[in-house]
């Protein structure tokens, strides 16, 4: 047993040793193997290391080389630069010197000219001022007829010119805005059921008359019309206010004191927020944003002024788009020509109230409320008195003139036509050498009938424009009016 024991402990001992003995073999084996690899790894490297050695460098004499090439160039350009610099300066050496020898070559030049002047002086005894007139009376008598031929000449290229430019461009604007002829009366007058009804208007012992003038500010007028009433107010906005509270009395029946207060309150509630409604419908239409609500309301009172007829406030639409379109066609501000063309004639809403010209009331207006100088400019320079200082007023007063000239625009009395033709023909026939003035197109255009020896050529063509700038500064006139100053020379001879 023990023996068996002994055994078996030899055979794990002999077992463990052996083991131990096969797996040193197999690692001395493993290692050896390892080293072989290793080391033919090692010599593979090695070959890599040297080719890449040696493709490195041949590709770093490559580019020493390159450097090399473009050191060269740089140098080269250098070179070449350094010589230029050399030449612009030399070139530059050589202006200046130049530059001062024109300069002392026109110093010695206004010297002579200076010396030969004092000498001409001296000679002649005449100042700069006399010898140019005597000089251009010279030219003028020498030359007179081609000075004329040149003159007219000229005149009638740029007149051809405009004219063509001026109705391609009105063409453009006008065809593309429609308007409506004025048929507007400035008389209100109410209508009446029967001729009772005057008798309640005026009540007992005219209680109600006197309160309806009193509360209203109106006059009533009841004459022998009969079935109508007149009212009458340089106010419009009164004057409308009693016409609709009348018209209201009347479909109403009750006609008293207290009904006649109570009815005129609610007709100038009614009336303010049309008036309201007015101003902002006027501004929509016209396509202008931005303007204060208190201006929009003066706005809105023009809708109930009038100016020979034709409604302010559709006037001053017509000339915000007639003003917009031309702007358009000529590269100007657009949004200023419509704001400057909406608001020109604000003034007329309270001229009756504030004292001095509508367009001078105008431009204290929006002013007033911060607009900007090139639109209070353009609102006031529609009329002569003021000067335009902006393409943009030039482009509103020609607006407001086509729309205060285009037929059918405005209604003018015959009494108003009749002095505005005689004004017309006593300007022209004042000046010295007209024979004869027509005023003719309903005062659109003037023809003047010279004497032919006492005006020539050259002083006919100076007479028209004299003529013309009297007529701007001493008439009020829509529209443009066209003077034709007319010399005629006739020879007759008889053959017997």
């Amino acid at each position: 047993m023990n023996q068996l024991i002994i055994y078996a402990i030899g055979a794990g001992v002999g077992g463990v040793i052996l083991g131990y003995i096969i797996r040193f073999l197999w690692q001395q084996k493993t290692q050896s193997r390892a080293q072989a690899k290793a080391q033919a790894i090692i010599l593979e490297a090695k070959d890599e290391a040297l080719k890449i050695k040696e493709k490195a460098k041949k590709e770093e004499e490559e580019l020493k080389k390159e450097l090399t090439d473009l050191e060269r160039n740089i140098r080269r350009r250098e070179d070449m630069i350094d010589k230029r610099l050399e030449m612009l300066d030399k070139e530059r050496q050589d202006f200046t010197n130049k530059e001062k020898e024109v300069i002392l070559a026109r110093k010695e030049i206004d010297e002579i000219r200076s010396r030969a002047r004092e000498r001409l002086y001296k000679i002649s005894h005449l100042t700069p001022d006399k010898a140019k007139e005597l000089l251009f009376q010279q030219v003028e008598k020498d030359y007179k007829e081609d000075l004329m031929a040149k003159i007219k000449e000229a005149k009638d290229a740029v007149k051809e010119e405009a004219a063509i430019y001026s109705r391609k461009i009105l063409s453009t604007v006008i065809e593309r805005l429609a308007t409506e002829v004025t048929a507007e009366s400035t008389v209100s007058s109410v209508t009446l059921p029967n001729e009772e009804m005057k008798g309640r208007i005026i009540g007992k012992e005219g209680r109600n008359i006197q309160v309806f003038e009193k509360v209203t500010g109106v006059d009533v007028i009841i004459d022998d019309t009969p079935d109508v009433v007149t009212l009458s107010s340089f106010d419009p906005i009164r004057r409308y206010i009693a016409t609709v509270a009348m018209q209201k009395l009347v479909a109403d029946g009750r006609i008293q004191p207290v009904r006649i207060e109570e009815m005129v309150r609610k007709v100038e509630k009614e009336v303010a927020q049309e008036v309201k409604e007015a101003g902002e419908n006027a501004a929509y239409e016209a396509r202008v944003a931005g303007i204060h609500p208190d201006l929009i309301r003066v706005l809105g009172r023009l809708n109930f002024r009038t100016s020979y007829g034709q409604n302010v406030l559709r006037h001053s639409i017509e000339v915000a788009h007639i003003a917009g379109m031309l702007a358009a066609e000529l590269g100007a501000d657009e949004g200023i020509c419509r704001k400057a063309g909406i608001l020109h004639d604000i003034g007329k809403a309270v001229d009756h109230e504030v004292p001095g010209a509508h367009h001078h009331i105008s431009m204290d207006i929006v002013r007033k409320y911060g607009l900007s100088e090139t639109i209070i400019n353009a609102v006031g320079a529609h009329h002569d008195d003021i000067e335009p200082k902006t393409v943009e007023a030039i482009l509103v007063r020609a607006a407001d003139a086509i729309s205060g000239g285009r037929p059918g625009a405005r209604r003018e009395s015959l009494e108003s036509y009749i002095k505005r033709l005689t004004e017309l023909e006593n300007i022209a026939n004042a000046f010295a050498g007209v024979e004869k003035s027509f005023a003719i197109q309903a005062g659109r255009e003037i023809r003047i009938i010279v004497k032919p020896l006492d005006i020539d050529d050259l002083q006919a063509v100076k007479l028209a424009k004299d003529i013309a700038v009297k007529i701007e500064k001493d008439l009020q006139y829509p529209g443009t009016i066209k003077v034709n100053v007319i010399r005629e020379t006739r020879a007759v001879e008889y053959a017997k």
